[in-house]
């Protein structure tokens, strides 16, 4: 199981079409909204970093999507 977090921008007014689309993605397990740097913070939970790679490039196809960065998770 990878677990990795993705903060994603969007264009301005599209927020909330964009939260839906990220809600019904198989693998994402939440959606956060949020200020600052970034409008979104998702958490994904997949089998492995292939599955991960291709979510996240399936988020950066959404042409509402202008940015996004991700970190992958570790066992401590």
């Amino acid at each position: 199981m990878v677990i990795g977090v993705t903060m994603i921008n969007v264009v301005p007014g599209q927020e909330k079409a964009t939260y839906n689309e990220l809600c019904s993605l198989d693998g994402i397990k939440e959606v956060y909204h949020v200020f600052g740097e970034y409008d979104f913070v998702a958490v994904i939970e997949v089998q492995g970093l292939s599955a991960l790679n291709t979510l996240v490039d399936h988020i950066r196809e959404n042409k509402s999507v202008t940015a996004t960065k991700t970190v992958v998770g570790a066992e401590l």
